[in-house]
């Protein structure tokens, strides 16, 4: 794990679904690490675990555990990170945080690597990582926007269980089994499991990701409408979302519609500028059926794009279908590359 030219990093949430992809992805990238600290919940502190062939024992998350950090990926929960977040700071850390904490505040950046690196260099200590249905969509969508323009956004999502956390991907696994043995299932955790009904989600479509909000609109899909604006710097561009739960292990997808400003674009000139697009791999053969599924993507560290037409009825229109591994570049990977763009920058004490 020690290199001589490396950087003291944490992973706070280190035993979750996500902290154990961040561990998995710092190693696979071989981000320079002088030193690992690994951070979880008194639950879980003194667990011991293998990293690269290296016991490192897991501690409690507690403000003195930053000493001495430079970089901390946080992936607890946003109580967590409230908390230990500004503590890792005043200690010098900067951090890369995974939850909704900070993603809306005007004095943090909320940052997709492919789509706006120039503001981590307005970072006071703590960088937002997007939702993971955010990510996937604006790295597609930003090579579009700037060559074309951007002026209106309406996207479905088909969302993977591990969005909900591993015991959710449990329930899934358990649903589906109990009801091929034909018997009956209690759900306990989706929809949300602080909100009042639970509902199966084995062969079944839940149209509620995250709570209700007063406009109708959940949580989730407020985060989507929300962040792409931020994230974009497009205050007035319109964004309507609808997010919906499937039973999926894991990857997200996304059915996305868009219109540009420039008129007489066509379908091939968006597929001409995605095949080259940086993070995005093009998979679009109507012809072959190819395109791309969320059982091909997952592990992988990119965005798949498909099904790129042209709306029948509006010239600026277009629709295309988004894929992404909502563990990586939805959460792990994102995090870790915004890290690796923080060394390179010169941006790390």
């Amino acid at each position: 794990m020690s290199q001589q030219k490396g950087f003291h990093v944490a992973v706070v949430g280190a035993t979750g679904a996500v902290g154990q992809q961040m561990i998995q992805t710092l190693l696979k990238e071989n981000f320079p690490i002088s030193k690992l600290t690994l951070l979880s919940s008194a639950r879980s502190a003194g667990k011991v675990v293998d990293v690269n062939g290296q016991e490192i024992t897991i501690q409690e998350a507690k403000p003195e555990s930053f000493e001495g950090v430079q970089i901390a990926l946080f992936s607890a929960g946003g109580d967590v990170s409230k908390e230990l977040a500004p503590e890792a700071v005043k200690r010098g850390a900067i951090v890369v945080d995974n939850t909704s904490a900070f993603r809306m505040d005007v004095d943090k950046p909320l940052v997709v690597p492919e789509v706006n690196e120039a503001d981590l260099h307005e970072h006071n200590g703590i960088i937002a990582n997007p939702n993971c249905s955010t990510i996937q969509m604006v790295v597609a969508l930003e090579p579009i926007r700037q060559k074309f323009g951007l002026k209106k956004i309406i996207v479905s999502t088909y969302q993977a269980v591990s969005g909900a956390g591993a015991t959710a991907v449990e329930e899934l696994m358990d649903q589906t089994k109990s009801i091929l043995a034909g018997e009956t299932v209690e759900p306990k955790i989706l929809p949300v499991k602080a909100d009042k009904n639970h509902y199966q989600i084995a062969f079944n479509a839940i149209p509620q990701i995250d709570k209700f909000q007063e406009n109708g609109y959940t949580y989730e899909e407020m985060k989507m409408i929300n962040e792409t604006k931020k994230i974009m710097h497009l205050p007035d561009l319109q964004v309507s979302a609808t997010c919906v739960r499937l039973p999926v292990a894991v990857g997200h997808s996304e059915s996305v519609y868009f219109e540009v400003e420039t008129e007489g674009v066509s379908a091939q000139e968006i597929k001409a500028l995605l095949k080259d697009a940086p993070g995005v791999v093009l998979q679009d053969d109507p012809e072959n059926q190819v395109y791309p599924m969320p059982a091909n993507c997952v592990g992988k560290n990119d965005v798949f794009v498909g099904r790129i037409r042209k709306d029948i009825d509006e010239d600026r229109g277009f629709h295309m279908w988004v894929v992404s591994d909502n563990l990586l570049k939805g959460a792990a990977w994102n995090s870790v590359q915004i890290a690796e763009r923080l060394v390179e920058l010169g941006l790390v004490k």
